[in-house]
C-alpha cells in the first residue's frame, strides 16, 4: 500500500499486513520520530514477486491520534505564518520552504527549513521565534533540490517533480550526459525547477553509452540490408542507425545488429600483423 502525509505530497511504500485500510482512510506510519498520521493513496495489493525492506503499518488512526495531528498542523501553520513575518522584521534573505513541530520527545520543538542564497546569521530571528511561539525553535537550511524536494511541483514533462515522488537519493548530473544523449546543452532546457540539471538525464543515459559504444560512427561507410551507405544519424530509443545509400541516395533506418561496418586494408594490416606476433613471426610495420 501508499500512503502520503500531504495532500500530493510524496508516496512512502507499506507492508499493510493483515488490515484492509481504504483509499482515504487515515492510517499510522511508523518513523524515526514515532508514528504518524498519514492518508491511504493505494489500498493494500497483491504483488506477485516478493518485496522485502518494506516497514509495517502501525494501525488505523483513532481519534486520539486524529486530534494530535490536527493540532501539530495548527502548530505548524502558527510557526510558519510567525517565521515569515519575523524574517521579514530582520531583513534577512531567507525563504521558508517547509515547517515541522516535534511534540515527541523533551524538548518539544519547531523544525523551520528555509533556503537562502547564502549563509544566514539568524541567531536574533531564533530567539525572537522561540519567544513568540514558547518553544524551542530550529532553523536548518535547505539546498536548491532539497528545497525542491520538499515544496514539489510539475516538471517539464508535465508530471510532479521525481524527487517529491520516488526519487530517494539525488545521483550526480553532468552536461556530459545531456551530450551524449545529443540534447542542447542550453541551460533552459536542461535544468528542472531546482534550476540544477534534470535528474531523468541520469535514467537513460548508460543505454545511450552502451549504443555509442557498439554502434558504427556517423559518417562511417557501412553494409546495411538495403545496401552500402554512409551514416548520418543514431536513433538509441529504437536501436536502429541511419543509412544514406550510395546508389540511390537516399536515407533509410536499419537496426543497428543489422549494419556492419566493412573492414579497411588498415585494420586488416593490424590484424595479420597481431596474428603474426602470436605465431612468433616478425611483422612489418604497415
Amino acid at each position: 500500500m501508499a500512503v502520503s502525509f500531504e495532500r500530493y505530497g510524496r508516496l512512502y511504500y507499506l507492508d499493510a499486513g493483515d488490515l484492509t485500510p481504504r483509499v482515504g482512510d487515515k492510517v499510522l506510519v511508523p518513523t524515526d520520530g514515532g508514528t504518524e498520521v498519514a492518508e491511504c493513496v493505494w489500498a493494500p495489493a497483491w504483488v506477485s514477486d516478493e518485496i522485502g525492506g518494506l516497514p509495517r503499518l502501525a494501525g488505523l488512526a483513532a481519534g486520539s491520534d486524529l486530534d494530535r495531528d490536527a493540532h501539530n498542523r495548527r502548530r505548524r501553520a502558527e510557526a510558519k505564518v510567525a517565521a515569515k513575518r519575523l524574517i521579514r522584521q530582520h531583513e534577512l534573505p531567507m525563504k521558508v520552504v517547509g515547517v515541522d513541530y516535534l511534540d515527541r520527545g523533551e524538548p518539544r520543538r519547531i523544525v523551520v527549513y528555509f533556503s537562502a542564497p547564502h549563509r544566514v546569521d539568524f541567531r536574533d530571528l531564533v530567539r525572537d521565534m522561540s519567544r513568540t511561539l514558547d518553544t524551542k525553535v530550529e532553523l536548518r537550511q535547505l539546498g536548491a533540490r532539497d528545497e525542491a524536494r520538499v515544496q514539489g511541483g510539475i516538471g517539464p514533462c508535465g508530471r510532479d517533480l521525481c524527487c517529491a515522488t520516488f526519487l530517494k537519493d539525488f545521483e550526480p548530473v553532468s552536461v556530459r550526459m545531456a551530450k551524449d544523449q545529443d540534447l542542447p546543452v542550453n541551460p533552459l532546457k536542461i535544468s528542472g525547477a531546482c534550476g540544477r540539471l534534470l535528474c531523468c538525464l541520469k535514467y537513460e543515459h548508460p543505454l545511450y553509452q552502451e549504443f555509442k559504444a557498439t554502434a558504427p560512427k556517423v559518417g562511417v561507410t557501412v553494409e546495411s540490408p538495403e545496401g552500402e551507405g554512409r551514416v548520418v544519424g543514431h536513433n538509441v530509443p529504437s536501436d536502429s542507425v541511419v543509412v544514406r545509400l550510395s546508389a540511390s541516395g537516399q536515407t533509410c533506418r536499419c537496426s543497428r545488429a543489422s549494419v556492419c561496418a566493412p573492414r579497411t586494408s588498415f585494420d586488416d594490416a593490424v590484424a595479420a600483423g597481431a596474428r603474426a606476433e602470436a605465431e612468433g613471426e616478425p611483422s612489418s610495420d604497415a
